[in-house]
């Protein structure tokens, strides 16, 4: 059978619609679909990709007004097909947006290991138990695909706000036992810009393609935001 989509393009300029016809199969991923236009149709059409396996985030694009995995998606399970770049980034060309300051956002909070005293003359195997592994394993799930930020009503206001999936990647390292860079992170998130910031709209975990919950880990932090300032407090 042949589906109707319709792809929201941009040209650099302006933005518009533009309608293909597509050969469906049973399994097939909305990712097919535009790898079919562009293969047989229109080789201008522009879209990210990488894995296609649902691991890397790189497809993720708005379908039918939700944030979703172009290779997680599947056509035949859809009504209609309505494909357009996620929001809340700016767009480069077609379905591509810039996570140029999405990434540096990461950088800021150090989303590694902070150890004091390491040494790599003399590595240390830092062993866990699985119960403190579970402690933020989930959150350890969070592929980057920025479907979160995209549907955050601050994100979309504020462009010096951290957002949902960085947030919940400061969480996971500071839950982990191994972590002790936990007074440096908590100057970024404590702050303005961080979990003070958020209005808890949820919206984030609703949208989350792991079901990470990136909602839950920034209330989550907050709790550890208070307990830390009433430490430091009293000291």
């Amino acid at each position: 059978m042949e589906v109707e989509i319709k792809v929201r393009r941009f040209n650099g300029e302006k933005s518009y619609w533009q309608k293909y016809r597509v050969p469906v199969l049973s399994g097939m991923t909305v990712l097919d679909a535009l790898l079919y236009i562009k293969e047989n149709i229109d080789a201008t059409l522009s879209f990210r990709y990488s894995c296609r396996m649902g691991v890397c985030g790189s497809c993720a694009v708005k379908i039918n007004n939700k944030p979703r995995l172009a290779c997680e998606t599947q056509i035949l399970q859809l009504k209609d097909v309505q494909i357009e770049p996620i929001n809340n980034f700016r767009v480069i060309k077609d379905l591509i947006t810039d996570f140029d300051d999405f990434f540096a956002k990461h950088r800021i909070v150090k989303p590694y290991l902070i150890r004091k005293n390491d040494s790599y003359e003399k590595p240390v195997e830092m062993i866990q138990t699985p119960k403190q592994l579970k402690k933020y394993y989930r959150y350890s799930l969070c592929i980057k695909c920025g479907a979160c930020n995209s549907v955050c009503p601050v994100s979309s206001t504020r462009d010096d706000y951290l957002g949902p999936a960085i947030m919940t990647t400061v969480y996971r390292f500071m839950t982990d036992n191994r972590d002790e860079g936990k007074d440096e992170r908590f100057k970024i998130v404590s702050s303005e810009r961080g979990v003070w910031r958020c209005h808890f709209a949820s919206e984030c975990s609703e949208v989350c393609p792991k079901n990470v919950e990136p909602a839950k880990a920034v209330q989550k932090l907050r709790i550890k935001s208070i307990i830390y300032e009433i430490k430091k407090f009293f000291k």
